[in-house]
């Protein structure tokens, strides 16, 4: 019965409109509406990358072998199981130019059968034969439009590639399996298998790739295909990979970024959740004679609180709708107006789980920010409402509804963990979001309370507008706790994300040159090194001349165990760079013992500490090795100390000598040069060692500063819609203020205040407000891009002063223009019309 009062009650309550719930609603729909578009736009690729699997990958499934073409058997297999298979090769090489300009490229050799699923697009237009053709009796090729420009090229004329001279016939525009191409350094170059085979690149122990697209005959399965491969070849070091995971790699970065932005936009919604509960507390403030109405007629307060629950459920219901919309809708709009310039396949349309989650974060955020302000009214006295008294009146809620308060809360951070697949970035998160906005209320009422303290100092006698500002900081209706709590977390995001983006950007701008080689060459033969390093020591400046012997393999087994059993690890996914070694030399080991330089036994392993330890290993643990198809088993003798970072050669696995006798291999060398000499010296190399690829590391530094910065910009935005939250907040507490600020007004003119003097004091009190939240959101994100940078990325920390700055002068900026947007009214109310109505 009582329930059905409360239903009737709010029914009428909600009739008189919206008034005091729009900044709710703003709020809701804003949090929300981030998530869900956030939340789609990772569903909408995952789809994407699902619809277009076969043509993403080149065909219905891919085997990729390391260093080394298919055998008779390979090949007699893919004839039997597939309907049609091509074979691609994809390795690093330098493109040069008549002129003797040369540039780094990541290579794509075809074959005619090239591409199974889907069509290139070449600049001018033709077919795959006639580029392969070529002209002139040279083989054709395709260079991306990046490379044409740097060597100065145009169509028609002749690029070489190792040994072999190719006509220049088209640029790339597009092809059909881009995305799922190797990551390389250098743009684009395609030409033809055939054609690569005579430029000397591809020999025993050089650095390539080769994959084997097919198709499926009808009526074959891709689980049965994977299974006839792995039971004929079991042990060839073939990787497998099908249409219905394309690419993996992108579906993991894919789901880690998108869980980080949904963490993100949590901070928004908890901003969003302050500016709800300040805004359910005004309108309660506001229904002071309603209540104590409710309550002299006999209602009880259980009934009370039905009644204001019911209102605010109905309209969380209303906010959680629009935010859905908002999200679902930016989606609908965004894809079709940015689809071709984005990287990956996009599949536009609705998708209800992000819009359900969405909508659950939603409904638990505003349960948690408005339940405290609800329970509190059952428990109000009639009389002390109406003696004025209100909110300050109010006593603790019942222990029921403190319980249910502490369920929603651990609910939301259950779900956060849930949905973000990553319990330990979303734990973190709600502990670092709880832990900020714990210390933004500490600061804020001590805000209060030295702004009370220092508006009666002596000190400030005669600064009439800094004592009535800090007068206004320090009374309890002004609102600077609501300020400082929604505005710092905003900007403690932002502090975070812009410590985090300075940092990584300083470390491959300024530290890796400094601790990096200059050139990273690749392919070096065994009887080419000691050439190569007398050619390298006549140049002027060049020093710190290192090689080392690589081959690649795949870590197939641990203990005799599949090494997929012990997790997905980096350094078990896909291949890995291995090395011998004779003595010890530099490194420094953490356990174990290095094996004597005459060692002859069974093969023994230098494992990465770190590594080792984060998979688990010990001393005597075995880890079996695939390289060119062949098993080797080899027993860690030690661990040692392997810092990636300084951007030289870094093996985790080292091997005696002995266990790679008669494999075929190469030598990585490394280099440092003076700045400004690259190019000399990448042209005198190229004449002499035409097989060696050349890395220059400055440029490679620069193509990840981009890769960096573009994810900066995504979180970056992320982070500007919590602060826009905030922003929607700081309006709702001033528009809350501005009865109180023009009764203010009035009195202080009529003491003889001007204009100006009463504007200056309503700018000082929002600067005031905004450097606090400025100054704890620099403490707050400098320490969380120090835990993720020092802890998680392994990278020192540096604080950065510009990016502080401009948190500060934000904070100060977005309170001040809140705070002026609604200061006009004050400033022209009448103080006669404003006092009598007083009376």
């Amino acid at each position: 019965m009582s329930l059905a009062i409360a239903a009737r009650l709010a029914r009428r309550e909600l009739r008189s409109g919206l008034g005091g719930f729009r900044i709710f609603l703003l709020c809701l729909t804003l949090g929300v509406g981030a998530i869900a578009a956030v939340g789609s736009v990772r569903s909408a690729i995952e789809g994407g990358l699902a619809r277009e699997g076969r043509a993403l990958l080149g065909g219905d499934a891919e085997l990729r072998l390391t260093y080394r073409f298919a055998d008779e058997a390979e090949r007699a297999w893919l004839t039997e199981h597939a309907a049609a298979w091509s074979e691609v090769v994809d390795f690093r090489s330098m493109a040069t130019a008549p002129s003797g300009e040369r540039s780094l490229t990541q290579v794509k050799a075809i074959d005619d059968n090239w591409p199974l699923v889907g069509a290139p697009v070449f600049e001018p237009p033709m077919d795959v034969a006639t580029l392969l053709a070529g002209r002139d009796g040279l083989p054709g090729a395709a260079l991306d439009p990046l490379l044409i420009d740097r060597l100065g090229l145009a169509v028609g004329d002749t690029v070489r590639l190792g040994t072999q001279d190719f006509a220049l016939m088209a640029a790339v525009v597009r092809e059909p399996d881009t995305v799922g191409t190797t990551f390389g350094f250098g743009p684009r170059s395609l030409v033809g298998i055939e054609a690569l085979r005579q430029s000397g690149l591809v020999g025993a122990g050089s650095m390539f790739d080769t994959s084997y697209r097919l198709l499926l005959p009808e009526g074959a399965t891709l689980a049965q295909t994977r299974r006839s491969l792995i039971d004929t070849f079991h042990d060839a070091g073939i990787r497998w990979r099908d249409s219905t995971r394309a690419e993996p790699g992108i579906e993991r970065f894919v789901d880690r970024i998108g869980a980080f932005l949904v963490l993100v936009g949590l901070a928004g919604l908890a901003v969003g959740g302050i500016g709800v509960s300040a805004a359910v507390r005004a309108y309660l403030d506001a229904k002071t004679g309603v209540i104590a109405t409710l309550k002299t007629l006999g209602a009880e307060g259980r009934v009370i609180f039905a009644t204001y629950f019911l209102q605010i459920g109905a309209l969380t219901l209303l906010g959680v709708a629009l935010g859905v919309a908002l999200g679902a809708g930016a989606l609908l709009v965004a894809v079709p107006l940015a689809q071709d310039s984005l990287p990956v396949p996009i599949a536009n349309g609705i998708y209800p789980r992000p819009l359900a989650e969405a909508a659950l974060y939603g409904l638990l955020t505003a349960l948690v920010f408005t339940l405290w302000p609800l329970a509190r009214v059952e428990r109000v006295r009639a009389a002390a409402l109406y003696r004025g008294q209100g909110g300050e009146a109010r006593a603790r809620p019942r222990a029921l509804l403190m319980l249910a308060l502490a369920l929603s809360v651990a609910a939301l951070i259950g779900v956060a963990v849930w949905f973000s697949g990553t319990w330990q970035l979303a734990l973190g998160t709600a502990l670092g979001i709880a832990g900020s906005l714990g210390l933004l209320a500490l600061v804020a009422v001590a805000l209060r309370a030295l702004a009370r303290r220092a508006a009666r100092s002596r000190a400030l006698r005669g600064r009439t507008a800094l004592r009535l500002a800090l007068g206004a900081v320090g009374n309890p209706r002004e609102g600077a706790v609501a300020v400082v709590l929604s505005l710092g977390l905003g900007l403690t995001v932002l502090a975070t994300v812009g410590q985090i983006d300075a940092n990584l950007r300083g470390a491959i701008s300024t530290e890796m040159p400094d601790r990096a080689p200059s050139f990273f060459f690749l392919d070096l033969q065994p009887d080419q090194v000691e050439p190569f390093r007398m050619a390298l020591s006549s140049f002027e400046g060049v020093s710190d001349i290192e090689t080392a012997p690589q081959l690649r393999g795949v870590i197939a087994q641990i203990n005799g165990r599949p090494a997929r059993e012990y997790g997905n690890h980096w350094v078990l996914r896909g291949d890995r760079g291995l090395t011998y070694a004779a003595d010890q030399g530099r490194l420094r080991l953490t356990e174990g013992e290095w094996w004597p330089e005459d060692y002859a036994g069974p093969p023994l392993i230098s494992f990465g500490a770190e590594e080792g330890a984060e998979l688990g290993l010990k001393l005597g643990d075995t880890i079996t090795v695939n390289v060119l198809g062949r098993d080797i088993t080899g027993t860690i003798a030690n661990f040692r100390e392997l810092d990636f970072r300084t951007g030289g050669i870094g093996f985790v696995m080292t091997f005696n000598p002995g266990a790679f006798t008669g494999a075929p291999h190469t030598v990585i060398a490394t280099a440092r040069a003076p700045e400004g000499s690259e190019g000399a010296i990448l042209r005198a190399l190229g004449r002499d060692f035409p097989n060696v690829t050349a890395i220059p590391i400055r440029e490679a530094a620069e193509r990840l500063g981009e890769a960096l910065g573009a994810l900066a910009a995504a979180t970056s935005l992320a982070a500007l819609a919590t602060l826009a939250t905030g922003f929607v907040v700081l309006i709702g507490a001033a528009a809350a203020g501005e009865r109180a600020r023009v009764f203010e007004a009035a009195v202080l003119k009529t003491l003889g205040a001007t204009r100006g003097r009463i504007l200056a004091s309503f700018a000082l009190r929002s600067a005031l407000m905004g450097g606090a939240a400025g100054l704890v959101a620099i403490g707050a994100g400098g320490f969380s891009a120090w835990a993720v940078l020092t802890q998680v990325m392994e990278i020192p920390f540096r604080f950065d002063p510009v990016s502080a700055l401009l948190i500060v002068l934000g904070g100060i900026l977005a309170v001040l223009l809140a705070g002026l947007l609604f200061a006009l009214r004050p400033l022209a109310a009448r103080p006669a019309g404003v006092l009598r109505a007083q009376e």
